[in-house]
């Protein structure tokens, strides 16, 4: 069939030319929509500028062909070869690639919005500043490809094959490569804001100045990444690999990043305002120093020399332990629920529940926090539905005022800045507490159950491993006559006799602050 047979037919109402054999022919700027070619041949044929949206090309071959600034919307491409096909600027929103063939092919500014190329092979193409938004790539073969400047938010590339890739300032946010090969892709200033990374291999791939806030990068492997100047703010790091990976000067303020490995790995410059250092594997870490500042400005500097860097990064997690001289029965273990769910509504740092551990005497829980600055906040409100409630948290006023009197040392003045953010933290506690307990019902309960008049006592524990008993009461261990019925009477004799309790040490309160790892 000629070009000119086949332009009569298709203006005389004819759709179905599947089979066709067109190769060479001259279709320039043609208006063949909504037809069918179906297993045709249109290698080399020049389509430049026609119309052919909504059209079969399933099993197509276009090879070589030119199809600059064609129309192709939602036109039907599956298992089509376009290899080395010329589509710059070409219009294929919406259409459907599954498993076509592109490889080298040309695909510069086009617009491949919504696109399904699910497993097609796309490698070598170029497709610099192609808009590919929204579009599914799953388990295409991208390696070599060049998307740089290209457009791929939200697209879902899904276990695709992204080795040696151009993402250079790429648009990525929301993108979706989870479980993706992206060994030695380049990334560098590529916003990934959002995107899910998680167990993807980036193995020396180059993230310098990436923009990954809020981006998941759980269980990615990093390994020899570049991530210098890289924006990880928010990330979720959690047991990522970075071995060996360079994160100077990267931003990592407020990253999740517990089983991390930062075996080998240089953060020289890194900011770390407001990040938790605890989990984390960090042999052979180079690190001279890092900016602790709020606004990374660098108005907080910390140095290290080798031992100190390791300590740093070897944080224990802090915890607050109650442990109450009284084994956990089913009544006081509903109560004890309802009392930290009401706690929990008023403050997000008891949003976890504790651990508990119950013995045939006593009963420990166990409360984690991110942070030792939210250590003494957190036991204040945590020993509420307590007996011991009120004498703890006067303990812990008496504390804070032992660290501003005259006999705490001078200190530095980021220091004194996080121990005024302490202070204002436990008076936003106290503030809390009566809030909490104008709803009456549910201490009511407690207030008539034996397991919360019973003695406790209240362990803090900060990052360094250093512990700090704020409150113990005189009573703890001694048994009494009958165990199982300890009145109000005795324990208003015993609140009275603990009235004026024995605090910790100036010594102590002193070396338990100074263990503290300020992140923000």
């Amino acid at each position: 069939m000629t070009v000119e047979e086949l332009l009569a037919k298709y203006e005389a109402g004819m759709r179905d030319f599947s089979g066709i054999d067109l190769s060479e022919a001259n279709l320039r700027g043609v208006q063949l929509s909504e037809a069918n070619f179906s297993h045709a041949n249109f290698s080399i044929v020049n389509m430049s500028g026609a119309n052919l949206s909504g059209s079969n090309l399933r099993h197509a071959q276009l090879n070589v062909a030119r199809l600059r600034g064609a129309h192709l919307t939602q036109a039907n491409l599956n298992h089509a070869t376009l290899n080395v096909a010329n589509l710059i600027r070409a219009d294929l929103s919406r259409a459907q690639l599954q498993s076509a063939s592109l490889i080298r092919a040309e695909l510069i500014r086009a617009d491949l919005s919504r696109a399904d190329l699910m497993q097609a092979n796309l490698s070598k193409a170029d497709l610099r500043g192609a808009a590919l938004r929204h579009a599914v790539l799953k388990q295409a073969n991208l390696n070599e490809a060049n998307l740089k400047d290209a457009f791929l938010t939200g697209a879902n590339l899904e276990g695709a094959n992204l080795s040696n890739t151009d993402l250079s300032k790429a648009e990525l946010s929301g993108a979706n490569f989870r479980d993706a090969e992206m060994r030695q892709a380049n990334l560098s200033h590529a916003d990934l804001t959002g995107a899910n990374l998680s167990g993807t291999n980036l193995r020396w791939a180059d993230l310098s100045g990436a923009n990954l806030r809020w981006a998941d990068l759980s269980g990615a492997k990093l390994s020899g990444a570049n991530l210098i100047g890289a924006d990880l703010s928010n990330a979720n790091l959690t047991n990522t690999s970075l071995v060996h990976a360079d994160l100077t000067q990267a931003k990592l303020m407020k990253v999740e990043w517990i089983g991390a490995d930062l075996s080998g790995a240089t953060l020289t410059g890194s900011k770390l305002y407001a990040t938790s250092r605890f989990g984390l594997k960090t042999e052979g870490m180079i690190c001279e120093w890092v900016d602790l500042s709020p606004a990374g400005d660098r108005s907080i500097i910390q140095n290290f020399n080798a031992e100190e860097t390791r300590d740093f990064f070897n944080e224990t997690l802090p915890t607050i332990r109650i442990i109450v001289d009284k084994p956990l029965d089913p009544e006081a273990n509903f109560a004890i629920a309802g009392a930290y769910y009401q706690i929990a509504q008023q403050y997000q740092q008891l949003q976890q529940p504790p651990s508990m551990e119950i013995g045939r005497r006593r009963t420990v829980f166990t409360f984690r926090v991110d942070s030792d600055v939210n250590l003494f906040s957190t036991a204040y409100l945590a020993i509420l539905p307590f007996q011991d409630a009120e004498i703890t948290q006067d303990n812990i006023h008496q504390i804070l005022a032992i660290i501003f009197s005259e006999k705490m040392p001078v200190m530095a003045a980021s220091t004194h800045q996080h121990l005024q953010q302490l202070t204002a933290l436990v008076e936003t506690a106290r503030e809390n507490a009566n809030t909490i307990k104008q709803a009456k019902n549910i201490w009511q309960i407690t207030a008539k159950l034996n397991f919360f008049q019973a003695p406790t006592q209240i362990i803090l524990t900060n990052s360094s491993a250093q512990s700090l008993n704020i409150h113990y009461h005189h009573n703890f261990g001694k048994k009494f006559i009958d165990s199982s019925d300890v009145n109000t009477s005795i324990y208003n004799e015993t609140a009275q006799e603990a009235a004026n309790p024995s605090l910790p040490s100036t010594s102590l309160v002193i070396d338990f602050i100074k263990g503290f790892h300020y992140i923000g």
